[in-house]
């Protein structure tokens, strides 16, 4: 009972600070998922260290025995953007949403030596951004007042994993996904949208969706760990609210993706993981479609922010360095999805990052329990491309738009070994 009242106060806590979600750093994805996967640069596919697999591998959960992980981090991208026309700028602003809270949880039971059941959950999100307007009063995108969006979505993955024999496992994870949006100062689009009273300014909208996680995780050898997971799109209910902005009637949905990884114990205290993992925002329209596309924002196959596929590489090293202390760096670059010629859009969203660093470590306490730690460092990155402006509604090349954005994470977690 008191560890059944435990896993329901951590869920509560969990569920209750989710709405304050806004994490992105592999465009719209995180890094990684749980702190030891922070740690190490978000290679986590190969690795069976925590209850996060329904975010990472839900074949690692067979592996990681009876535990419950509660923490959150502390999340401050920091944006801005510029259009120059000639020097000097004629307009520069940096977005004054700068720290968000993450939290997250996982939980995993053995059922028998060889069945595990579990639930993750986890956040996604990053195109938070609140540009002031110009002393004029209206904003980058010629609306009037402040310019920006809000993105939250959270993930709850419940997981059951099967070890096939002694060395290999399987897993799925049902994706259940809750998102909420809001949209302000677009309102010099709105002659540019199918439905301009459902384009800007509408408040908060929220969405329902369903999606899938499979995972699969093989002992090659004593010493070599290899990890593959797949996880579907996740088909989202549709926002009416932003029907006149989102492409396909106000459909967002989220991105499909998967990954493979290794995890090499070069000694019995030195464990190096690699992940590759690809992300396919070309397969949702808001996202994937250029911005230029020749019809009304909101229509089916309309404008979206125009982000190419990613590839994402994840390198981590985790060293054991006594029996209380584990140590973890690592390192983690993306493409960047955003080309040149949908800057302007992205002034919204400008999921530049393309390189990470990370620190990390656990410490195990006198009653087995552990206390871990992250901090993830994203350089600043910046692209550029032709602007636009429209006087009298009419789309006229204007100057060079500019946008940039750097990261920085600290993260801490506790785990009861239960």
């Amino acid at each position: 009972m008191v560890k059944m009242n435990r896993l329901m106060a951590a869920m509560a806590v969990a569920g209750l600070a989710m709405p304050f979600a806004a994490h992105a750093t592999d465009g719209m994805f995180s890094s990684g998922y749980g702190m030891t996967a922070n740690g190490m640069g978000g290679a986590a596919t190969a690795m069976a260290e925590d209850a996060f697999g329904g975010a990472n591998n839900p074949a690692s959960m067979a592996f990681v025995g009876n535990r419950l992980d509660l923490g959150a981090s502390l999340f401050s991208p920091r944006r801005s953007a510029s259009v120059y026309q000639g020097t000097p700028s004629a307009y520069s602003e940096s977005s004054d949403a700068n720290y968000f809270i993450i939290p997250e949880f996982g939980y995993n039971h053995m059922v028998t030596k060889d069945v595990a059941l579990g639930v993750s959950m986890y956040g996604n999100g990053g195109m938070n951004t609140d540009f002031a307007p110009m002393a004029n009063g209206y904003n980058f995108f010629g609306g009037k007042g402040n310019l920006g969006v809000n993105l939250i979505q959270m993930i709850v993955a419940p997981t059951a994993s099967w070890k096939i024999n002694d060395n290999n496992s399987i897993g799925i994870a049902p994706l259940l996904a809750y998102q909420q949006f809001t949209a302000q100062g677009l309102s010099g689009f709105t002659g540019f949208s199918s439905n301009p009273t459902h384009m800007t300014n509408t408040g908060t909208d929220s969405a329902t969706g369903v999606g899938v996680r499979v995972g699969y995780m093989g002992k090659i050898t004593p010493t070599l760990t290899f990890g593959a997971q797949y996880a579907s799109k996740i088909t989202m209910s549709k926002m009416s609210d932003y029907s006149g902005l989102f492409a396909n009637q106000g459909e967002l949905d989220m991105p499909e993706n998967y990954s493979v990884g290794l995890a090499w114990k070069t000694t019995k205290d030195l464990t190096l993981a690699l992940d590759y993992q690809e992300i396919n925002y070309s397969g949702v329209a808001a996202i994937g479609d250029s911005s230029s596309v020749p019809l009304p924002f909101g229509a089916t196959n309309g404008p979206g922010f125009g982000w190419q596929d990613i590839g994402v590489w994840k390198l981590g090293a985790e060293y054991k360095y006594n029996d209380n202390w584990t140590l973890r760096a690592g390192w983690n670059h993306c493409d960047n999805p955003v080309t040149a010629s949908n800057v302007q859009l992205n002034v919204l969203a400008p999921g530049v990052i393309e390189d990470h660093i990370t620190l990390g470590g656990s410490y195990t306490t006198a009653s087995g329990n552990e206390w871990t730690f992250a901090y993830i460092h994203a350089f600043q990155n910046s692209l550029s491309g032709a602007g636009t402006a429209y006087p009298g509604g009419v789309p006229t090349p204007y100057g060079t738009d500019t946008i940039r954005m750097y990261q920085d994470t600290v993260g801490i977690e506790y785990t009861w070994k239960l």
